[in-house]
């Protein structure tokens, strides 16, 4: 059985995709770029990051999973040199935790973001099913 996830503490979609799906016990969260609730995209890198990270985290939230529960990141910079930047973000995000992660220099994003991410997640086991 598959759910949709939606949250109104993160940007709604845009077009047609859910922001997450669970599947099997997985979180599977689409790529989220530097959207304010209001589809605004703050300027600089690094209030992009935390943005995409905060709703990320939201996102994950939702589902009944977490940060630390995030198998995997895949994270989109239009701009290499951006990537110390991007990096420190993630770390403050994660902590110890180290999720795999792939890194792709991509180029222009939409709406002038400098960053996207998605993410793979375990659901949290003590989460209640009964929702």
């Amino acid at each position: 059985m598959l759910e949709t996830i939606l949250t109104p503490v993160a940007p709604a979609p845009n077009g047609h995709y859910s922001p997450a799906v669970v599947a099997n016990g997985f979180v599977f969260v689409a790529g989220q770029l530097p959207f304010t609730l209001t589809k605004e995209v703050p300027a600089g890198i690094e209030a992009q990051a935390a943005l995409v990270l905060k709703n990320l985290r939201a996102i994950l939230e939702a589902s009944g999973s977490r940060m630390d529960l995030v198998v995997s990141v895949q994270i989109f910079v239009s701009d290499l040199s951006d990537w110390p930047s991007v990096n420190e973000a993630f770390r403050q995000a994660f902590g110890a935790h180290k999720p795999a992660r792939t890194v792709v220099p991509c180029g222009e994003l939409r709406h002038g973001a400098r960053i996207e991410a998605n993410a793979v997640a375990v659901q949290n086991p003590a989460k209640d099913t009964n929702r």
